[in-house]
């Protein structure tokens, strides 16, 4: 028999409220308010035949009254740039269990890489009173954000700072990271190098491409301009660039790809190549370790980057009042065959 023969049909959108747990449970308004909110004064039997109303109804919690009183929502946002990146998925989590560790609920959502789509998602999440934010900024001007944190919206920012305002920020030591990658390269004989990366106006890649020059003038090295190619990441562009510096009559020996989009395009690029290249990526990715040769890479530790960050998040929630803190967190060279392989003879 169907709920409508029954005569109990449901209309979606109308949710069960305290009145209805009251009649069926045949006690008052106040006795289920304080079963729902866990308060003494209700003796065992009323409290079973509540408790039973609220499961046979479905009944849930409605927190909005509870909200306005305390001023807190019990929950953060996170803001990424690109959901689909591998990179980004340990680090939600980790900010996720931190937020559950303290009782918050955890909203995320994707900037897809645009500016206006970052600030109008971080301007919904403050709209719907999240209690702070955890931001992987896809803009270089943050200045929108002033008044919500004027009026204290706790804020961090992970993987790139804030542009134009203080703000806490949780980064990777990218400079140090590929300074190593491009050292690490130099060590196995190389001496032409390109670098193929993000685009110049991110934080990341401008980090990125210094330690490449740091590393290559402490070696006294020269960098020819057609070594280095910064733009978006889509295989088109990568793969365009690659082919342009490995088919050059000076061509490089090795390739520092600046991330794990730039990287899986060059493993693609160089297997298809007649003569040995040497590959070392920034950012770890899955089955790195599994083709042949496997990628040498400077992996980044994103789950420790969102835990630190959701930390100081809390930190600011509970009212810790110090100016804001950079955080840098190491990277690690895994060298794995790709990034050891010599240049060939005469090269």
């Amino acid at each position: 028999m169907t709920d409508t023969a029954r005569g109990t049909s449901r209309r979606y959108g109308t949710r069960p409220t305290m009145k209805d747990v009251a009649a069926r449970a045949g006690v008052g308004l106040k006795t289920v308010s304080r079963v729902v909110n866990g308060e003494a004064g209700v003796t065992p039997d009323t409290e079973r035949r509540v408790q039973e109303a609220i499961t046979a109804l479905g009944f849930r919690r409605n927190d909005s009254a509870r909200i306005l009183r305390k001023g807190r929502t019990a929950s953060i946002g996170l803001v990424l740039e690109d959901l689909a990146d591998p990179f980004y998925g340990p680090l939600s989590r980790a900010v996720e269990e931190v937020a559950r560790s303290h009782g918050a609920l955890l909203i995320n959502g994707s900037s897809a890489e645009d500016p206006a789509r970052e600030q109008e998602l971080v301007l919904a999440l403050c709209a719907r009173r999240v209690d702070g934010l955890v931001v992987i900024p896809a803009g270089d001007d943050h200045r929108y954000l002033e008044p919500e944190i004027a009026a204290g919206m706790a804020t961090v920012f992970v993987d790139r700072p804030a542009g134009r305002i203080d703000a806490d920020a949780v980064l990777s030591d990218n400079f140090g990271g590929a300074r190593d990658a491009v050292a690490h390269l130099i060590a196995h004989g190389h001496r032409r190098i390109g670098f193929i990366g993000d685009q110049s106006r991110i934080h990341t890649a401008q980090e990125r491409l210094r330690g490449y020059r740091t590393a290559m003038a402490a070696a006294g090295l020269p960098v020819d301009g057609s070594w280095i190619s910064l733009g978006a990441t889509d295989p088109d562009r990568v793969r365009a660039a690659a082919s342009a510096m490995l088919d050059a009559p000076e061509p490089v020996t090795a390739l520092f790809a600046g991330n794990n989009r730039v990287t899986v395009t060059a493993v693609r690029v160089l297997g298809a190549h007649p003569r040995p290249v040497a590959l070392v990526g920034f950012d770890d990715f899955e089955l790195a370790d599994l083709v042949r040769p496997a990628i040498t890479v400077v992996a980044q530790d994103p789950a420790r980057m969102g835990r630190t960050a959701a930390g100081l998040l809390f930190r600011r929630l509970d009212g810790a009042a110090e100016p804001p803190r950079s955080v840098e967190i190491p990277t690690r060279l895994i060298a794995r065959g790709s990034g050891e392989i010599p240049p060939a003879p005469g090269s």
